[in-house]
């Protein structure tokens, strides 16, 4: 099974993106993983990444396409994944469609009011795990792996309104793409606790 995790900025896909693949032995692919490795390691591509991501734009979509494209031919990937971030746009999903068969994209629909509140609120580790200030209790590390959290240079009020706003122009006509697919699923509440979000994703993944 391979599936694309849709929503927009702050919708919970890294959350549920772990749930889903501990529950069903899916390989989550995150490009923002894939790129913020890069940026660590000190790569040319890491280099250019960021200085898209932190002015709140978009990587360019070849280098974007040419990334996950690599990705998806790594023996793990054979079993079944999750595309988390990809694609952004129409060109990407296109290009996707070219090297990959996608059998769901699976679009989470939050409010956009409350979506600000997630991101600028919002704690990561370095190993892919997420928080937010309100269920953290003043805690500064990972419950998972003890690293120590801190906020993307790109959660900010400012960057993440350019980021909701390219994500409405860019990505959310991906949601009419896959409905003429017959491929996509939405869950109506992603408002709700994750386990809340999770349990409606249970049901449309039976």
């Amino acid at each position: 099974m391979n599936i694309i995790l849709l929503g927009a900025p702050g919708a919970g896909k890294g959350t549920q993106a772990s749930k889903i693949a501990a529950k069903y032995n899916l390989l989550h692919i995150s490009t923002g993983d894939i790129f913020r490795a890069n940026i660590k390691n000190g790569t040319e591509i890491g280099k250019l990444a960021k200085s898209y991501i932190d002015a709140g734009k978009l990587v360019p979509d070849e280098v974007t396409c040419k990334i996950v494209e690599d990705r998806l031919t790594w023996d793990d990937a054979k079993n079944g994944y999750m595309l988390d971030g990809f694609p952004r746009n129409l060109f990407q999903a296109k290009e996707l469609d070219k090297f990959a068969k996608v059998d769901l994209c699976l679009n989470i629909n939050v409010d956009e009011g409350l979506l600000m509140d997630r991101i600028c609120g919002r704690r990561v580790c370095a190993c892919g795990e997420s928080y937010h200030i309100t269920t953290l209790n003043g805690a500064t590390t990972c419950a998972k792996c003890g690293g120590e959290l801190y906020q993307r240079a790109d959660d900010n009020p400012e960057t993440v309104k350019s980021r909701l706003d390219t994500y409405n122009t860019q990505t959310a006509p991906l949601i009419d793409y896959y409905q003429k697919q017959g491929k996509l699923a939405t869950v109506t509440s992603g408002e709700g606790s994750p386990d809340e979000v999770f349990a409606q994703i249970v049901k449309i993944l039976k």
